[in-house]
């Protein structure tokens, strides 16, 4: 069986084009609130917090929490349940595509 970190770095690695650097990941911020720093522990593990931002304008709360959710069954991404309602909900009011 294949462990989530080898999934998430093959899917990195396929995902990032050949020779471009990603010295700019530092410049990327969330938006400020108090779960932003969980957010970004957890979900930059497997891959760059420009995703929550590209997919900002298309999710609405049941969006993010499918995504979130998918993340945790499929991918193993490391929250439990209480982190997950806290991530769901940092990503519906920050960057749901009907917030504010």
């Amino acid at each position: 069986m294949i462990s989530a970190p080898a999934i998430c770095s093959a899917l990195l690695i396929a995902a990032a084009p050949a020779g471009i650097a990603r010295a700019d990941e530092a410049a990327l911020h969330l938006k400020d609130s108090p779960d932003a720093a969980l957010v970004v522990s957890k979900c930059s593990i497997c891959h760059s917090v420009d995703y929550i931002q590209s997919n900002a304008p298309f999710l609405k709360r049941a969006g993010w929490e499918a995504e979130v959710r998918k993340m945790v069954k499929v991918m193993g991404a490391p929250l439990d349940e209480a982190e997950l309602a806290r991530v769901v909900d940092y990503l519906t009011l920050q960057y749901g595509s009907d917030a504010p």
